[in-house]
C-alpha cells in the first residue's frame, strides 16, 4: 500500500464515524469544505470547462437538492448521467461530488445531475432511497430543463452512493420508471448484514474501518431488517432486467467483497457486468484523486464504460 494511502488513513482516523457522539455527528453534517488551492490539491476541484448549476428536484417528502454539471460549450442535447454522493448514508453532500461529477460531465459529454438526500440518523432509511429515487423520476421527466435527453440515462455512485444507485435501478425497474442504461457501482455498499469476507480481513483498513461500516449501517437502519432489497440490493429476489454496470472495488476495503458478490448475483441474472479491483486501493480512493495513484485510471474506465453505453 502507498505511503500516501497509509498516512492518509491515519489523519483521517481521527474523524471515525464510529467514535462521533451525537453532537460530533450533528457537527460534521453541518460542515461545508468548498473550494480553495489546499483542498482542490488534496480532493480535486472542478473540471475546467464544466458550469455548475444549484437547483432542486422532488423528493419523497420535500424538494432535494442537486447540482448539474453540464460542460461549456456542448451543442445539442446531452445523455443524462445522475449521481448519488456516499458517506455512509450519513454524512456527505454535494459539495463532495464535484471532482467526480464534473470530469464525468467533461470527458462523457453529458449533463450529470448530482441528487443530495435527507441523511440519518435523523431520517433513517428508507428516506434516503425514496428521495434517489423521487429525484431521479423528477429529473428525467425535466431532461429538456436540463439540456438532456430522457432516453440516454445512467446512474452512479461511490460507497452508500453506489448502494442508492443499485437501489433506485431496482426501484426504477420494479415501479416502472424511468429507463436506466447503465449503472456505475463504486466500491458500493450492498450488504448491510456485513457479512462479505473482507470485513474480517480488512478491519482495521485505512479510510473505512469494519468499525465505521457497522456504524453507519446502524445510524442508517436504526435497527431494521438489514435483508430488505432496498436497503441491501445484493438480496433482491430478481436481478433479471437491471440495467448493465460496472463495478468498481478496491482492495483494502471492508466492503470489498460486497462488490464482488453483486457482481456474480448480477452476472447470474444475465447482466452485462464488467468488475474491476484497484489494487493497492482503500475504500473512498476516488476521493482523494490527488492521493491515491488509480483514481485517474477508474476515473477513466468509469467514463469510457458510460459514454459506451450512452452512445
Amino acid at each position: 500500500m502507498d505511503l500516501r494511502v497509509r498516512l492518509l488513513g491515519r489523519a483521517l482516523s481521527r474523524l471515525s464515524v464510529a467514535t462521533m457522539d451525537d453532537e460530533r455527528l450533528r457537527r460534521a453534517q453541518t460542515q461545508r469544505i468548498g473550494h480553495n488551492p489546499v483542498t482542490d490539491l488534496l480532493l480535486g476541484g472542478v473540471a475546467r470547462g464544466v458550469g455548475l448549476t444549484d437547483g432542486t428536484a422532488r423528493g419523497e417528502a420535500d424538494p432535494v437538492p442537486v447540482r448539474t454539471y453540464r460542460p461549456a460549450g456542448a451543442a445539442g442535447t446531452l445523455p443524462l448521467v445522475v449521481h448519488f454522493h456516499g458517506g455512509g448514508w450519513t454524512l456527505g453532500n454535494l459539495d463532495s461530488g464535484d471532482w467526480l461529477c464534473s470530469n464525468v460531465a467533461a470527458t462523457v459529454g453529458a449533463v450529470v445531475v448530482s441528487v443530495d438526500y435527507r441523511l440519518a440518523p435523523g431520517h433513517r432509511w428508507p428516506a434516503a432511497a425514496e428521495d434517489c429515487y423521487a429525484a431521479l423520476v423528477d429529473v428525467v421527466g425535466r431532461a429538456a430543463e436540463f439540456g438532456a435527453d430522457a432516453g440516454r440515462v445512467a446512474v452512479m455512485g461511490d460507497s452508500a452512493g453506489g448502494n442508492l444507485a443499485a437501489v433506485v435501478s431496482l426501484m426504477a425497474r420494479e415501479r416502472s420508471g424511468p429507463r436506466i442504461t447503465h449503472q456505475g457501482l463504486v466500491y458500493p455498499s450492498v450488504d448491510l448484514t456485513m457479512s462479505s469476507p473482507s470485513m474480517d480481513e480488512n478491519a482495521s483498513a485505512p479510510i473505512l474501518t469494519a468499525a465505521d461500516c457497522l456504524a453507519f449501517r446502524d445510524h442508517y437502519l436504526g435497527g431494521q431488517d438489514p435483508r430488505a432489497p432496498h436497503a441491501s440490493p445484493l438480496f433482491a429476489a430478481d436481478h433479471t432486467g437491471l440495467p448493465p454496470a460496472l463495478v468498481q472495488v478496491a482492495e483494502h476495503d471492508p466492503i470489498r467483497d460486497d462488490g464482488y458478490r453483486y457482481a456474480e448475483v448480477l452476472r447470474a441474472a444475465g447482466v452485462p457486468v464488467r468488475l474491476t479491483q484497484y489494487v493497492g486501493m482503500p475504500h473512498g480512493f476516488l476521493a482523494f484523486p490527488r492521493l491515491c495513484r488509480s483514481a485517474p485510471q477508474a476515473l477513466a474506465e468509469l467514463c469510457a464504460e458510460q459514454a459506451a453505453a450512452l452512445a
